[in-house]
């Protein structure tokens, strides 16, 4: 937030901004570099920005043993050999009272990409229905061993709200190690069956276990269209085992274009440590942190999620001198109405060339 925020650009010149960049403009002529931005992330105060488009794919990794340490963010990611220079942003617009905000049009926002604004404009909708790919991760540490029933019961049910015809899902359990209960699937019997088998006991890796679902679940996804990536964490945010930094866990997510929702299951009257762990994640990643004041009201924090995931916009541009080279770029979009804040990542890594 801290980078973007240095973006002090008045609210109209932000509008004729991305009011001037034609929405239908056309792909140049000539060879586009292959490029394809899959967010990340600075520290987990500055969001990047949610892309339907292909991140780089990387192979299934084998889960991590207890004893062994996660692989470091700088290890080289295999990129695609096709692909595109068009940023997809997927953002939510609410009021002051977290309301959300439909029916908004393209001239409603201002839009900055790494400070300049973009090439073309060449989508802008309202994406009620985009396509899920949905992961469901349960705390199974010893820790949240009383609250277990809430969150299996709490992720059933949204799963039975949530999934449409051309959405899937997966749902995992993690402690020390990963377990993938039900990979990705339409089959809300089978994550149901998935969820029941996950069992609570031993530490709580909580990065290792963000960092290596975004890397091997999220990343490799083969997508012809746009579709919308979130994970949804349901933990107490405590960590005592992990061996990679909680922002190298961050940038995977935002490299595998993965917003991350999390509720938290701790219901003291104060919120601790993991609850701004919780936040850390959820903002830098352009989702949301929801604090139940019940154990009951886990559920809530679905429902909210629910909501959300169907209440969301689509645009799509062409980013200004965009190299490849993997620097971080800022992305800066505003509402013209003060009354109205944009929620979504706010930057992204440009790709590096094919190797």
């Amino acid at each position: 937030m801290n980078q973007v925020s240095s973006l002090k650009l008045p609210v109209f010149l932000l509008s004729l901004i991305l009011a001037a960049t034609p929405l239908n403009a056309q792909t140049d002529s000539g060879p586009s570099p292959a490029t394809n931005p899959a967010p990340s992330a600075q520290p987990p105060a500055t969001p990047a920005p949610t892309a339907s488009q292909q991140p780089a794919a990387t192979p299934p990794q084998a889960p991590a043993q207890s004893g062994q340490a996660s692989p470091q963010i700088d290890e080289p990611v295999t990129t695609l050999q096709v692909q595109v220079n068009e940023v997809n942003l997927i953002f939510t617009v609410i009021d002051k009272h977290g309301k959300f905000i439909t029916g908004l049009k393209r001239e409603n926002f201002g839009l900055l990409d790494d400070g300049r604004p973009p090439t073309a404009v060449l989508r802008f909708t309202q994406q009620t229905n985009l396509p899920l790919r949905v992961g469901i991760m349960l705390d199974t540490s010893s820790s949240i061993r009383q609250r277990f029933q809430f969150e299996q019961d709490s992720a059933i049910e949204f799963l039975l709200q949530i999934l449409h015809l051309n959405d899937r899902a997966f749902v995992e359990g993690f402690d020390i190690e990963t377990d993938v209960a039900q990979d990705f699937t339409n089959n809300v019997d089978l994550l149901n069956q998935g969820i029941r088998k996950l069992r609570p006991g031993g530490g709580t890796a909580l990065f290792d276990a963000l960092y290596k679902t975004c890397k091997d679940q999220m990343l490799p996804l083969q997508e012809t269209g746009a579709v919308r990536r979130a994970l949804i964490l349901v933990s107490d945010g405590d960590d005592n085992y992990s061996r990679v930094q909680e922002s190298d866990a961050i940038k995977m997510c935002q490299r595998a274009d993965t917003i991350v929702y999390t509720i938290s299951t701790n219901i003291s009257p104060s919120k601790d440590k993991g609850d701004d762990v919780l936040k850390a994640i959820s903002d830098a990643t352009g989702g949301q942190a929801f604090y139940p004041v019940k154990l009951e009201d886990v559920a809530i924090g679905f429902r909210n999620i629910e909501e959300e995931l169907r209440s969301q916009y689509h645009l799509v541009y062409r980013p200004a001198d965009l190299r490849m080279d993997g620097s971080f770029r800022t992305i800066y979009l505003q509402a013209n109405d003060p009354r109205f804040k944009v929620r979504a990542q706010k930057g992204y890594f440009s790709p590096r060339p094919p190797q």
